[in-house]
């Protein structure tokens, strides 16, 4: 057998590299966070006002601006409406006589 001489050195090097762990592995980046919906900041206590008044399209405005919201339904009786969740709607809802009774968010 020939008698090699190898540095101490390249052997070492040789050796921390077999015991050396890998490179870890980029930890995957968070979920994102749902977005918020669009106006989710409706306050329904601020349109409480308009409760007992005459509905009108004023009213509806002012008690959107006031709650909040990004924009305003009001509801008949007997009316049909979509149930979806809409954090930034106001919804008025109306007696027979056209008067607001309710104020809510949704």
């Amino acid at each position: 057998m020939p008698n090699l001489k190898i540095p101490c050195g390249a052997l070492l090097a040789v050796a921390l590299a077999a015991c050396a762990q890998p490179p870890a592995a980029p930890s995957p980046s968070p979920a994102p966070s749902p977005a918020p919906a669009p106006g989710g900041t409706c306050q329904a206590d601020a349109a409480r006002f308009a409760v007992g008044q005459a509905y009108t399209e004023a009213l509806a405005q002012e008690a959107r601006a006031r709650a909040s919201a990004t924009r305003v339904r009001a509801i008949r009786p007997g009316q049909a409406v979509t149930l979806e969740f809409d954090g930034g709607r106001l919804n008025l809802q109306l007696d027979a006589a056209g008067r607001v009774t309710a104020a809510r968010c949704g």
